[in-house]
């Protein structure tokens, strides 16, 4: 007489449900959303910042001269248009 012993089945639980792959590749490819590198928060800020950088372009233009024949480097070079500039 021989003395085996009795197999046991192993039971496996998922909780995860199991979805059917569809035929097409294209379908399956539009289910899963994209990861893209630049989020609407990153083009936002970066519009902020071409934006800031062309008002101090502007403003650095600054006006004019009194005169046109007269060459004047207080204003050309003073801290109002290199720095500050409200005019």
């Amino acid at each position: 007489m021989s003395t085996k012993k009795p197999s046991q089945k192993k039971v496996v639980v998922s909780t995860r449900q199991e979805t059917a792959q569809p035929a097409n590749r294209s379908a399956a490819a539009n289910d899963t959303p994209a990861n893209f590198t630049f989020t609407r928060d990153t083009y936002t800020w970066m519009g902020i910042g071409f934006a800031l950088v062309l008002l101090g372009m502007i403003l650095m233009g600054g006006g004019h001269m009194p005169d046109p024949n007269t060459w004047d480097e207080n204003i050309i070079y003073g801290f109002r248009r290199t720095v500050l500039d409200l005019s």
